[in-house]
């Protein structure tokens, strides 16, 4: 992952930027307490997730020599041997397919992140992407990523194409998709379309994360005071 200085001098930038164009010291300040990096915090705490019952699925499923191989990688990235982790988790993604193969691939882009080697990463987390025969849980925390980091200067078009499939799937990824989704449209200053999503986001029902009801609610209190200035 990008270091937390990397990710708050980019952020600046763009705040600067939006707030050319608005004017509004409000929605800044929201976007720095809810914006990009809070919401790649959230999107770690989903990988984890998605990871442990991955673990849980290989021990299950697997030959304990597996399960020694995942053990005997992580622990080389623990410990900082960055190379010779990513060496392990990709004979286990060449060896295996399915969630094996997936998992392991989102391991070595997470390495990557470490050392902030943020192209390599979205390299390995596009083979997961492009991957028909991905697992689809991984293939969602892959995607979600992915756009997390594109999210500050790839085109809107680009953008919108990769949260598409998971915005219509109406799964539990949605909402953290139409939050992305809201994010660039601020950065384009289309706030009425920021609004419209966060609306989306608060009415898809009794599963809302309550974290993420604040965030919309918060943010469209700002959104229709800056809508009421202009």
């Amino acid at each position: 992952m990008a270091k937390k200085n990397d990710v708050s001098d980019s952020t600046d930038i763009l705040f600067q930027e939006i707030n050319e164009e608005i004017k509004n010291e409000k929605i800044m300040a929201f976007w720095k307490k809810y914006g990009l990096y809070a919401l790649i915090l959230v999107v770690v705490a989903l990988t984890i997730a998605v990871s442990y019952e991955s673990i849980v699925a290989w021990k299950n499923k697997k030959a304990q020599t597996w399960s020694d191989a995942y053990a005997y990688a992580f622990n080389l990235q623990i410990q900082g041997n960055y190379d010779k982790s990513i060496a392990v988790f990709q004979e286990m993604a060449d060896k295996n397919d399915g969630i094996y193969r997936d998992f392991s691939l989102l391991q070595i882009a997470n390495i990557y992140l470490e050392q902030d080697k943020v192209n390599e990463a979205m390299t390995t987390l596009q083979k997961i992407i492009d991957n028909d025969d991905a697992n689809p849980n991984l293939k969602n925390v892959a995607l979600i990523k992915l756009v997390s980091y594109k999210l500050e200067n790839a085109p809107a078009e680009e953008i919108n194409k990769l949260l598409e499939p998971i915005i219509n799937a109406n799964n539990v990824w949605t909402n953290v998709a139409l939050e992305l989704k809201a994010m660039l449209a601020i950065r384009e200053n289309d706030l009425a379309t920021a609004k419209d999503l966060y609306s989306q986001i608060l009415n898809s029902g009794a599963n809302l994360q309550e974290s993420m009801k604040t965030r919309a609610q918060d943010m469209l209190a700002v959104l229709s005071e800056a809508a009421s200035h202009n």
